[in-house]
């Protein structure tokens, strides 16, 4: 018998459900046991989904990303804007950039290709913190690190992204492809990609208010709410720029403009648990545990100073703009995940240097497979440590159901 798509979507979900309360019973974030589910179904170990089952199903990745974005808007009133004014871009921009020049300088001091290694720098200011700020649900974290977290976050993706269009530009230049290469067309570009994906959420935000505005019912309203955030990562992917950062701005203008912007939130909640449980499967799926052993020097010293990176560069930041000593001394340590857009910056790089796509890839896939694992944990500890955490789910069936 020919197994379809359903039944892996079936699979998943089992998997997924089981595997997270498994973790919840032994005090680990539900998001781990999913991950742990993944790697079971794939090449891992028992390589039960196949990989083009496991392509077949990215649409789930796009949703779960672009209702996470667009949730993370919604907690963005003018109000906390006000209040927190430019210090998650300031901490975002030196995380970010600080990662990428230690991860570049490290890997051209062991006798790496420049091209190479400024390649490898902008991929590693990448963060994709979605699983981080799923522990925070599960955990009903609530306190200034939690909060300057979201903003961070959410930030993070466009200095990634600006960060990738300057490192790329230089690598051009410094591989001679021989193209007619324009470098202020190349330098702007990004940016302008980043301006357009706000444009499109704040007009889809904007838009979406009025539909909401004359409709009664609550499944009405859910309805139109899969299907602004669906257009929203629709037109965004069609147009080449960030889905996620446009799903931001549509939760942030809906958030200032509608009165109906609190029950999206809420409905949104209620959607969304078994697409994030296939997300982490499936993200699981996808990591191969055979690669770590072939990472070598260049796989360390990448893993290792993007850490230290995105530790210090927070740390610096948060002293900057004066913070909260709790967020400087942490928030850090909850910007290491990196799957997303950095898996997303892998397939750019193969484009621009081929002859290194295998080593960009294996390097990258395993440190994600390494922060993924640690990222919940490590955010669970520092919650803890923070006290920010404001329950603690009493069993292993509430915390799977978060």
């Amino acid at each position: 018998m020919e197994l379809n798509t359903m039944f892996y979507v079936a699979l998943t979900l089992l998997v997924g459900s089981l595997f997270g309360r498994l973790a919840a019973m032994i005090k680990l974030p539900t998001v781990t046991g999913y991950i742990f589910g993944g790697l079971l179904l794939g090449p891992s170990f028992f390589h039960i989904m196949p990989e083009n089952v496991v392509e077949s199903m990215d649409i789930i990745s796009e949703i779960a990303l672009a209702f996470i974005s667009f949730t993370i808007g919604l907690s963005f009133k003018a109000s906390y804007l006000r209040r927190v004014g430019l210090t998650p871009l300031i901490i975002a921009a030196l995380e970010s950039t600080l990662a990428a020049v230690l991860v570049a300088s490290s890997l051209f001091l062991i006798g790496t290709d420049p091209a190479f290694a400024l390649i490898m720098g902008a991929i590693a200011a990448a963060t994709a913190p979605t699983s981080i700020l799923l522990v925070m649900k599960e955990y009903r974290a609530k306190g200034p690190v939690s909060e300057m977290l979201k903003s961070v976050a959410a930030l993070d993706d466009a200095t990634a992204l600006i960060l990738f269009g300057f490192s790329s530009t230089a690598v051009k230049i410094l591989v001679n492809t021989g193209e007619n290469i324009n470098i202020l067309s190349s330098i702007f570009q990004p940016i302008f990609s980043v301006f357009l994906s706000l444009a499109i959420g704040a007009i889809i935000g904007f838009i979406m208010k009025y539909p909401l505005k004359y409709t009664k019912t609550s499944g009405q309203k859910l309805t139109l709410l899969i299907a602004f955030v669906f257009l929203t990562s629709s037109v965004s992917v069609g147009l080449g720029v960030s889905e996620l950062l446009a799903a931001m701005m549509t939760g942030t203008v809906l958030t200032n403009i509608s009165s109906d912007a609190p029950q999206m939130g809420e409905f949104s909640d209620r959607f969304t648990p078994p697409i994030f449980l296939m997300f982490f499967v499936l993200a699981g799926a996808q990591l191969n545990i055979h690669i770590i052993p072939t990472v070598g020097l260049i796989g360390i010293m990448y893993t290792v100073f993007r850490i230290v990176g995105k530790v210090t560069g927070a740390y610096f930041g948060s002293l900057l703009m004066r913070t909260p000593k709790v967020v400087r001394n942490y928030l850090g340590f909850m910007l290491l995940p990196q799957a997303g857009v950095g898996i997303g910056l892998i397939t750019i790089s193969a484009g621009i240097l081929p002859e290194y796509a295998d080593q960009i890839r294996t390097v990258v896939l395993s440190a994600t497979l390494l922060y993924e694992f640690s990222g919940p944990v490590i955010t669970k500890i520092v919650l803890r440590k923070t006290g920010e955490i404001q329950s603690i789910p009493s069993n292993a069936k509430e915390a799977a159901d978060f």
